[in-house]
């Protein structure tokens, strides 16, 4: 039996930027929580509300947004539909009335200073991606409930086990590349296909096809926003978004007002190296920094590597004219099965495995997708996944400031270029012959992340966090 049963949606999922961990997990956990308050019908006698925020939760906190989220978690509001424009200033309104709407059902008092704990010197032993929620009654009794936030929006409550029972009978049931390998061998289906079996266990195949285009419609608005928006990223560091000045300069100073005409007009600017490379750069930039200014992104597997994944597939379909349905749900579909192999089998959060949990995984995910999107077979794939990943290993988390921004948002641009990098690799190679299989370099991986320091596991208590002074300019 499978340890997990993980989706496509499971491991993209659309939300509100900066932090997969830090701002999507802790928003659907309050609103978890507000859902616990509605099933036992308590929400009408809450009188208040604390917020305890543990560990790399409050380290970096604000730098992340999950004070922001979990307000509006407790809101009612949810990210998947919520007007982004918004974000800030109702959380500034909550602030300053001193109130707060509970569910969009109950209104209570709210003191953000009294109210909101960030207790940076306490952990809890599960995970370091901790919040409580407490509920004071009107009878004096109160309510609590603890969340762990544990990568890529995944929450699961305490005493929950972390490694969920399986609910349904998959035709595939897979927790490792070996194990991927031998099904794909056997019924001789490419990873994408068996990937879309699976996912008819759980919906009709069109659900999931209108599904994986919802993820991509997101995506494709995501980066073209990001392309055409100026701009100081917030948060401090006063970091200047560079997508739309480099999106300019490769379109020649030239304008164009919808996402298709704008990918017509990247595909016809030829194939030069310098010009491919600029345009990956681009593509990345532009959704890092919508991540960074509390945009609508997918985690891809998190939002802090929200970048690499689109970046990769939007390369795809501008230089391979493969802009169809057909193959960006096959590229999706594949990425989703390795960076699930990951999840089961290591980590996606900065917090417990440092950044190679992140930009590693999306880069190993980018690059087994296009792989088997240029026709490579399943062992390339799972050949370009583990090339990406084993030149990740080792990368610290160390967020200046606690904001998904320096060096954030750069390193996006390099795991796209490095997985299209082992992708090319993969192609040109026989996987007979590899030294290392992707199943090492997972268990590598979370051995890495077991030994590295926790000052390099998205506290920014080391690293490049504490070189850069907040008041300097980043470069």
């Amino acid at each position: 039996m499978a340890k997990e049963q993980i989706s496509i949606f499971d491991m993209f999922k659309i939300g509100i930027g900066p932090s997969s961990s830090h701002t999507l997990g802790p928003w659907r956990a309050a609103q978890r929580f507000v859902q616990v308050l509605v099933d036992r019908n308590l929400l009408s006698h809450v009188q208040t509300v604390n917020i305890l925020l543990y560990g790399s939760l409050a380290k970096t906190g604000v730098g992340h947004g999950t004070d922001i989220a979990v307000l509006l978690g407790l809101s009612g509001d949810d990210p998947v539909t919520f007007d982004v424009h918004d974000v800030v200033p109702k959380v500034e309104r909550i602030k300053s009335n001193k109130k707060l709407n509970l569910g969009a059902q109950k209104e209570i008092d709210f003191c953000y200073i009294d109210n909101l704990l960030f207790l940076f010197d306490q952990s809890l032993p599960f995970h370091p991606n901790a919040v409580t929620f407490q509920a004071f009654l009107e009878d004096g009794t109160a309510v609590s409930e603890t969340y762990y936030s544990i990568g890529g929006g995944f929450v699961i409550q305490e005493n929950d086990s972390e490694s969920v029972l399986s609910e349904i009978d998959l035709p595939f049931p897979i927790d490792t590349a070996q194990e991927l390998m031998v099904a794909c061998m056997r019924t001789g289906l490419k990873i994408s296909e068996l990937v879309l079996e699976n996912e008819c266990s759980w919906r009709s195949e069109q659900a999931t096809r209108d599904g994986v285009m919802q993820i991509f419609n997101t995506i494709k608005e995501c980066i073209y926003k990001g392309c055409h928006t100026d701009g100081v990223l917030p948060g401090g560091l006063h970091v200047e978004r560079r997508a739309a000045k480099l999106n300019k300069r490769m379109l020649k100073g030239r304008t164009y007002s919808d996402y298709d005409s704008w990918l017509e007009a990247i595909r016809a600017g030829g194939r030069d190296f310098g010009y491919i490379l600029d345009c990956v750069s681009c593509f990345a930039l532009a959704v890092n920094e919508e991540n960074a200014s509390f945009g609508r992104v997918v985690t891809a597997p998190t939002n802090g590597a929200a970048g690499v994944i689109p970046a990769v597939l939007q390369y795809y379909l501008a230089f391979y004219d493969a802009y169809n349905e057909d193959k960006i749900i096959q590229f999706i579909a594949t990425a989703s099965e390795i960076g699930s192999i990951f999840k089961k089998g290591a980590t996606i959060s900065a917090a417990m495995g440092g950044c190679q949990a992140e930009i590693g995984v999306s880069s190993a995910m980018a690059a087994g997708a296009l792989t088997e999107c240029l026709g490579g077979s399943q062992r390339q794939a799972l050949m370009a996944a583990e090339i990406a990943m084993e030149h990740h290993l080792g990368l610290t988390c160390d967020p200046i400031g606690g904001l998904v921004q320096i060096p954030c948002i750069e390193r996006n641009t390099m795991g796209a270029i490095k997985a299209i990098t082992a992708a090319q690799l993969a192609l040109q190679s026989n996987p007979d012959k590899a030294k290392v299989s992707l199943d090492a370099v997972v268990s590598t991986m979370w051995e890495t992340a077991l030994d590295m320091n926790v000052k390099y596991k998205e506290t920014a208590d080391g690293g490049l966090a504490i070189k850069v002074p907040l008041s300097l300019p980043e470069c």
